[in-house]
C-alpha cells in the first residue's frame, strides 16, 4: 500500500506541474512587433535614362479657326534600361500643308542617348545648326539656335546632377534674342505672335536628375489674319535619369520591447522547459512506483503458500 500511495502522489504531482504550462504549446512565428524588432524589405532598380531632341505639342487652327488639328511630335526619343542613341536630322508632319509632308526640324547635329551601366545612368541631348518651323509660317523660323545641351547623371550612392547649356545666339521669328543664362524671356513679334522661352531648366531628387535646354511656349497668328494660328508648348534638348541600386527599406521600425513573463497567447515563457523537464522526471517515478506495486501484489499469493 505505501507504494501505491507513492506512486500515486507522485504522478499528482506530475499532472500538476504539467498543469502549469498554457493551454496551446506552439510558438510564434508570425511578424508581429509587440516583442520588439522590425520587419524590413527592400527594393532593387536596375536604373535607367533618357534623352529627347525635340517634343512638340501644338494645336493648330486653320479657317478662323474651323479647323483645328492637335499635333505632337517627338524626335530622337530613347528610354533605357538598356543603352541606346538616335541621330536623326529631321522632324516632318503630314496633313498640315495642303498634304504635303512639312519639316518641323532641320539641323546639322541631333543627338539623343541613354545609357545605363550597373552603378551609373546618364542621359545627354544635343542639338546643332537647328531651326524650328510651325505650319502657316514657312519662311520664318520659329526659333533658330547654335547649340543646345543637356545632361542627366545619376551614380548609385552620389548626389544626381542636371546641367543645360544654351550655346551662341537664339533667334525667335526673326528676331535675335539676348538670353540669360537661365529663366525665362518673352519674345513679342509684331505681327506674328509671341513666344515665351524658359531656359536651362533642371531639377534633382535623390535618385533622379532631369534637364531641359530651352522649353517654348508659343502664340502664333501671322498677321491676324487667321489662317493658320499655332499654340502650345516645344521642348528641345531633354535629358533624365535614375540611379541604379538599392531603394530604402520599407517596414516596422519598432524598436525591441520588454520581454514577457508569461506568453499564454503564443505558449511559451521563460520557465516553460524548466516546467517540462520536472513534470516529465515525476511521471517517470510515479510510473515506475506503480510497476513496482504491481510486481508485490502479484508475488503476495505465492509467499503465502
Amino acid at each position: 500500500m505505501p507504494a501505491r500511495r507513492l506512486a500515486a502522489a507522485t504522478a499528482a504531482a506530475a499532472v500538476s506541474v504539467l498543469g502549469l504550462l498554457p493551454a496551446g504549446s506552439a510558438h510564434a512565428t508570425d511578424g508581429d512587433s509587440k516583442a520588439g524588432g522590425s520587419a524590413k524589405t527592400s527594393t532593387h532598380t536596375t536604373g535607367g535614362a533618357g534623352a529627347t531632341v525635340l517634343r512638340a505639342d501644338l494645336n493648330v487652327s486653320m479657317l478662323n479657326k474651323t479647323v483645328k488639328a492637335p499635333l505632337a511630335l517627338t524626335l530622337n526619343e530613347v528610354r533605357a534600361p538598356a543603352s541606346a542613341d538616335k541621330t536623326a536630322l529631321s522632324a516632318t508632319l503630314d496633313g498640315v500643308d495642303g498634304g504635303k509632308p512639312f519639316n518641323v526640324l532641320r539641323a546639322d547635329v541631333a543627338t539623343a542617348r541613354g545609357t545605363v551601366e550597373k552603378s551609373r545612368a546618364e542621359g545627354y541631348a544635343n542639338l546643332a545648326h537647328a531651326e524650328v518651323h510651325l505650319p502657316g509660317l514657312p519662311s520664318v523660323p520659329l526659333i533658330e539656335v547654335q547649340q543646345v545641351t543637356s545632361k542627366a547623371v545619376c551614380e548609385a550612392g552620389k548626389r544626381p546632377t542636371a546641367k543645360s547649356n544654351v550655346l551662341g545666339s537664339v533667334v525667335v521669328l526673326g528676331k535675335k534674342v539676348n538670353l540669360a543664362s537661365s529663366g525665362t524671356t518673352t519674345v513679342d513679334v509684331p505681327g506674328l505672335g509671341t513666344v515665351r522661352l524658359d531656359l536651362s531648366r533642371t531639377s534633382t531628387t535623390s535618385r533622379t536628375a532631369a534637364a531641359t535646354a530651352l522649353g517654348l511656349k508659343v502664340s502664333v497668328n501671322p498677321l491676324k489674319l487667321n489662317v493658320s494660328e499655332v499654340g502650345g508648348t516645344i521642348t528641345l534638348a531633354e535629358a533624365t535619369c535614375e540611379a541604379p541600386g538599392k531603394g530604402s527599406e520599407v517596414g516596422s521600425q519598432a524598436g525591441p520591447g520588454p520581454k514577457p513573463e508569461h506568453l499564454a497567447e503564443t505558449g511559451g515563457s521563460s520557465t516553460t522547459p524548466y516546467l517540462v523537464a520536472g513534470g516529465a522526471a515525476l511521471l517517470g517515478l510515479g510510473a515506475g512506483a506503480i510497476a513496482l506495486a504491481r510486481r508485490r501484489r502479484a508475488a503476495a499469493p505465492s509467499d503465502g503458500a
